[in-house]
């Protein structure tokens, strides 16, 4: 009101007043513009000192700068009344947008003062922890408020060592009034220019909670695939420890091992399939097409098309076929024996498997058994047992070809003498002895048996009476021719022979034997070194001849 009236006096003094009225009206009107300016100013501290106890004190400093321009702006007498109007306008406007942006910054910022009080927040800590600005203010340790325990310690360090020296960033956790955590990156500095003696300090800072929770995710899943990388190396260990143990496994069985994939390409092979099939021992095969296998082993097969042929047959099936076996030219024998893979979910397969086996010194020891089992051991000759099989055989080929069948049975005479006189390696001696000469005389189709003791037989297939009797001549021949030395003195022995044809004389193996033995003990009977051919009426119970009609035909040299 008194800027008022002052301005009124003054329009009259320069109405009424001409030039000199002019010059005191100018100056009374600049007066009442000084005075309007220092009452902005006076209007402008008690906001501030309201503001202050608010806890805005970087909005107060900024008021107070303005005073210091604000000052000599109303002592300034060359300054127009327009322009100092127009610049408290422009400084009333410049202090309301810095309300507003502390206001709505989006971030956290707050104000410490140089004993660590806070002094003022931004209201964006309601959206961060949900604790409004006053709550804030009005706790007694703003840090101990609003910052995670476990951060507490460590956050008071870093804003005395910013006290001290150069801005810090770092990481924090702030409570929520809700009781969980938010994550801040926080960004500390000094206020003021006074390095040694800081007006306080600012903090701003950003919510990175929702990063946080990614990278808590993140950390997770590396952890989780860590432990599954952890897990899949310890069973990939396991894995390679049981690889190795069934390939040592493998490798020392004699069984020789080839895994085939469904592209007939080589898988896997154990040192035992190298062998069996001449590879070098550091020979690598894994990869070869079944093709390129064959075309190297084709050298060592005695019969390449058959066996292939087989191969050819086994790949159409799917069950494990029959042990099949392989000649060799070197004189082996190996059986394969090969099987579909299948997938662990049996829907389809993945390759095959062949198993080989060297069977060759089986088949030797099996041989050698048979030998045993049909064999005299002295003489080498077949035995009683074979001379069965082979009789019955021929007798039923006979019977099916209608052919016949001879049998010469032969008893050696004064035999037993020698045994007695000179012991029975002598007699092991003749025995072998006479063995080795007559198997002389006997054809590569006749078969010679030892039956037993003293007592032989000749089997001879698709035969004739007179062939039967021309052999007995030849047997009885080189008997005779036979000499023996023992203890210094000379001997020799003879034997008789009888002879049965099948089916003249008996339709049965049985009878046969007995028309054959009947003829012979004719032939001892007759005066012995002789053979004799069994008469038709002879049976198998006539030991000896019982009446003339009945007496075999006796007949020698």
């Amino acid at each position: 009101m008194v800027a008022a009236m002052l301005a009124a006096f003054a329009v009259g003094i320069g109405k009424y007043g001409g030039d000199d009225g002019a010059r005191v009206a100018a100056v009374v009107t600049i007066a009442a513009i000084g005075l309007l300016a220092g009452m902005a100013v006076h209007c402008d501290r008690l906001r501030r000192m309201r503001e202050r106890k608010q806890g805005n004190i970087e909005i107060a400093a900024r008021l107070d700068r303005l005073d210091d321009a604000a000052i000599p702006l109303a002592l300034s007498r060359e300054v127009r009344p327009q322009d100092a109007l127009a610049r408290i306008d422009a400084v009333s406007d410049e202090v309301r947008r810095l309300r507003e942006v502390a206001e709505g910054v989006y971030g956290l910022e707050a104000l410490f003062d140089g004993a660590g009080r806070l002094v003022w927040i931004s209201p964006s800590i309601h959206r961060i922890t949900g604790r409004t600005p006053a709550e804030c203010l009005a706790a007694p340790d703003a840090i101990a408020f609003l910052v995670h325990e476990s951060d507490r310690n460590y956050c008071l360090r870093m804003a005395r060592k910013v006290a001290e020296g150069p801005p810090a960033n770092f990481e924090m956790r702030l409570m929520r009034a809700d009781g969980r955590i938010c994550w801040v990156a926080c960004h500390w500095r000094r206020l003021g220019d006074d390095s040694t003696h800081p007006a306080g300090l600012r903090m701003s800072a950003e919510d990175i909670q929702a990063r946080k929770e990614t990278e808590y995710k993140l950390l997770e899943t590396v952890t989780e695939l860590r432990r599954a990388q952890a897990l899949r190396e310890r069973y990939l260990a396991r894995s390679n420890d049981e690889r190795q143990r069934l390939s040592a496994l493998l490798n020392v069985i004699r069984l020789g091992i080839l895994f085939m994939d469904r592209d007939h390409r080589v898988l896997y092979y154990n040192r035992a399939m190298l062998s069996i099939w001449g590879f070098a021992p550091d020979e690598n095969l894994i990869g070869m097409r079944d093709v390129v296998l064959q075309s190297r082993v084709v050298a060592l097969l005695e019969q390449p098309e058959a066996y292939f042929e087989h191969i050819a047959g086994v790949l159409q099936m799917h069950g494990v076929s029959e042990a099949h076996e392989i000649s060799l030219r070197d004189g082996r024998i190996v059986t394969d024996v090969s099987t579909v893979v299948e997938s662990a979910e049996g829907q389809r397969w993945i390759g095959r498997v062949w198993i080989y086996e060297d069977v060759t010194e089986e088949r030797k020891i099996a041989r050698k058994m048979v030998e045993l089992a049909e064999r005299d051991p002295l003489t080498n000759l077949f035995n009683r047992r074979r001379f069965h099989e082979e009789l019955n055989r021929l007798l039923a080929e006979a019977t099916r070809h209608e052919v016949h069948v001879g049998l010469i049975a032969i008893d050696l005479d004064g035999f037993k003498p020698i045994n007695d006189e000179f012991g029975h390696q002598a007699g092991d001696a003749v025995l072998v002895g006479l063995a080795r000469a007559v198997g002389g005389v006997i054809r590569r189709n006749e078969m010679f048996f030892r039956l037993g003791g003293d007592e032989f037989g000749v089997l001879v297939p698709d035969a004739e009476e007179r062939d039967l009797c021309e052999l007995a001549r030849r047997i009885l021949e080189v008997i005779d021719t036979q000499r023996f030395e023992f203890e210094g003195r000379s001997t020799s022995l003879t034997a008789s022979l009888g002879i049965a044809l099948f089916p003249q004389h008996a339709d049965n193996p049985e009878q046969l034997i007995a028309v054959a033995d009947q003829a012979m003990y004719c032939s001892k009977n007759r005066g012995r070194d002789r053979w004799t051919l069994a008469g038709s009426e002879a049976h198998e119970s006539d030991r000896m001849a019982s009446s003339e009609s009945d007496e075999p035909i006796c007949r020698g040299d």
